[in-house]
């Protein structure tokens, strides 16, 4: 069985996101990047799975601007077998990419699909439940329990009444959330192997999907600030400031 588990190239989590000064955008310019955190989890689950004999193969694919390559070949380090780079002007919205990875899957026919559940720059929680739709897989989301036995997938699901186990008939589309493991850390000679590991290269046009973008930005601002709070002297005062100023009770 191979496995396909797409990537987002995005800013790293430890750096704070400045607005551009005329408000169209984050800016991007010398700031660090780095793997989606959700997607390094997908990797991680897919890698394992490989480990235990479930798989054969792990390929790892991203669609974006060119410098997404750097991103592919992190994951060739932590263990990916080979890479597939779909290359864009700006990063497709999620149902393009959604578009385009159901021409790659197509093209591999990999037996499981695993995406981190969000990207943590737009947060929109989509690609993989439209690619389920769009290739009629089974679909299991915010997962942090994954196994393969007999054929079929055995998923822990993450929802507001606690856990949900599922069995899934494949192929399948499943989502990762952050308690499914701890992603491994590139050792320095497996970053020297991913350089030799096969990276393909494509385009929107050669996959026959358009990604013309159907939503338009109007503004992006920063959050609001917050105001400083206050001490109270005694729990009478903390409830009586918020049921009067406050209002929330």
């Amino acid at each position: 069985m191979k496995i396909l588990v797409p990537i987002k190239r995005v800013i790293d989590a430890n750096i704070k996101v400045r607005v551009k000064p005329d408000q169209s955008g984050v800016e991007l310019n010398n700031v660090k990047m780095a793997m989606n955190p959700f997607c390094e989890i997908a990797v991680e689950a897919a890698l394992r799975l490989r480990e235990a004999g479930a798989a054969e193969e792990v390929i790892v694919v991203c669609a974006g601007p060119a410098n997404g390559k750097e991103t592919l070949r992190t994951a060739l380090a932590m263990g990916a077998d080979r890479a597939i780079h779909i290359e864009s002007e700006n990063s497709p919205e999620p149902l393009a990419v959604a578009k385009l990875l159901k021409a790659v899957v197509e093209r591999e026919e990999p037996g499981l699909v695993i995406l981190g559940k969000q990207a943590i720059d737009g947060d929109n929680n989509q690609t993989g439940q439209m690619l389920s739709a769009l290739l009629n897989w089974s679909l299991g989301t915010f997962i942090s329990g994954l196994s393969v036995e007999d054929g079929a997938f055995h998923v822990t699901r993450e929802v507001d009444g606690g856990l949900e186990n599922l069995k899934l008939s494949g192929p399948a589309v499943v989502t990762v959330d952050l308690r499914l493991n701890e992603p491994r850390y590139a050792s320095l000679p497996n970053i020297m192997k991913a350089k030799k590991k096969p990276l393909e290269e494509l385009t929107a046009d050669a996959l026959d999907v358009d990604i013309t973008p159907r939503l338009t930005v109007l503004k992006v601002e920063e959050p609001a600030s917050r105001s400083a709070g206050i001490r109270v002297q005694s729990a009478a005062e903390l409830v009586d400031k918020l049921k009067n100023e406050a209002k929330v009770i």
